[in-house]
């Protein structure tokens, strides 16, 4: 029987972040966030197919966390690659008996087993599946010196993980990368696919920032707190 796979797709350097440490790597709740991020995933489902895909020079020091904190889940490590498109491309060729391929953030770990159900359903029913939500903020569109107000009822923020059926994502990822291609959806977009989209998680955090990591360990506290 087909299994599901994600492919975690971790490149952070640290810089933005401003660390000696990649962002992937720092400690939330007395381990690495990765870690946090492909437990939520085999929590969902223990027979998923783990795939993590990392920068080349840092698995040797990954291998070395997991070691450090007795980190036992089962994954398969692939090397990134210079964008984002070609890491995913790679992680790809350690997937190939699924039928269906999630591909989430490495720093986006609170992501909950509701979210990640509702991403395979939807993309079981149409092929492709993407986590939104509502932006609450105005927002304006710049071009060159001039700006104009934007709708913003009609904008949403793109979350992680988004999920396809495995042929379309193969074929979609068999073209040359372009600048345009910013994620997942853009890619099989351009390939000629609707995107479907299914309702996200406020709390999904993409960790870019300190103020990221500590409000993430905020409110894995407050759901210990209330045994959430």
């Amino acid at each position: 029987m087909p299994i599901n796979t994600v492919i975690i797709v971790a490149g952070g350097s640290g810089k933005r972040f401003k660390s000696n440490i990649p962002k992937q790597f720092v400690e939330l709740d007395n381990k690495p966030v990765l870690m946090h991020t492909i437990e939520k995933f085999y929590n969902f489902d223990n027979n998923i197919n783990i795939v993590l895909v990392l920068p080349q020079n840092q698995i040797e020091y990954w291998q070395q966390l997991c070691t450090k904190y007795n980190f036992t889940i089962k994954h398969k490590i692939s090397e990134g690659g210079k964008e984002r498109f070609h890491s995913v491309k790679n992680g790809l060729n350690l997937a190939k008996e699924s039928k269906y391929i999630a591909i989430h953030d490495g720093v986006r770990p609170l992501v909950d087993s509701e979210i990640i159900k509702r991403g395979f359903d939807t993309a079981k029913k149409y092929g492709t599946a993407v986590p939104v939500v509502p932006i609450n903020s105005s927002v304006r569109f710049i071009e060159g010196e001039e700006s104009k107000h934007l709708d913003r009822n009609k904008i949403r923020i793109v979350q992680t993980p988004q999920i396809f059926s495995a042929d379309i994502l193969k074929k979609a990822y068999n073209i040359d990368f372009r600048d345009t291609f910013t994620d997942d959806a853009s890619v099989v977009e351009h390939s000629g696919n609707k995107i479907y989209l299914f309702e996200g998680n406020i709390e999904n955090l993409k960790i870019t920032s300190k103020f990221d990591l500590a409000f993430a360990d905020f409110i894995i506290k407050e759901k210990k707190r209330n045994n959430i």
